[in-house]
């Protein structure tokens, strides 16, 4: 008798929601650039290393969290009023876990106050800008 019990992350995982996966990561790519050179100037887009410790940090924990919380499940690639809810609950441990992961490399020591601005934005910009995306694709699709 075959098993017919999906597994944990096939339950996660379908095959309709990956517009949604390559949108949320440029959206995020997008959105963190966007901050990193907000934050130190146009010359970080030719010095990959420090790039890459801004991008890397929060694209690694959305790559754990979004699966595990639902983002890209059948249920996510029905509708915004399902997706957004989704990738906004994966962003947020996302982000919480990627803040302590990017203090940590190189060039980016901040104040504990610093810091917790930093969080609180990246957890408020990047869930609106997820959101925004994922509420545009079904409008559009």
């Amino acid at each position: 008798m075959a098993n017919s019990q999906k597994s944990f992350l096939e339950k996660r995982l379908d095959g309709d929601a990956l517009p949604l996966a390559v949108g949320d990561l440029v959206v995020l790519v997008a959105l963190l650039t966007f901050g990193a050179v907000r934050h130190n100037g146009t010359a970080v887009l030719g010095m990959p290393a420090e790039l890459a410790y801004t991008l890397v940090p929060f694209l690694v924990t959305w790559v754990v969290f979004a699966p595990l919380v639902g983002a890209y499940s059948a249920g996510a690639a029905e509708s915004a009023k399902a997706a957004v809810p989704l990738a906004i609950r994966s962003w947020i441990p996302a982000a919480v876990v990627g803040i302590p992961i990017w203090y940590l490399l190189p060039g980016n020591a901040t104040t504990p106050v610093g810091a917790a601005i930093f969080a609180g934005v990246l957890i408020v910009v990047g869930s609106v800008g997820l959101a925004v995306w994922r509420t545009l694709w079904f409008k559009v699709t």
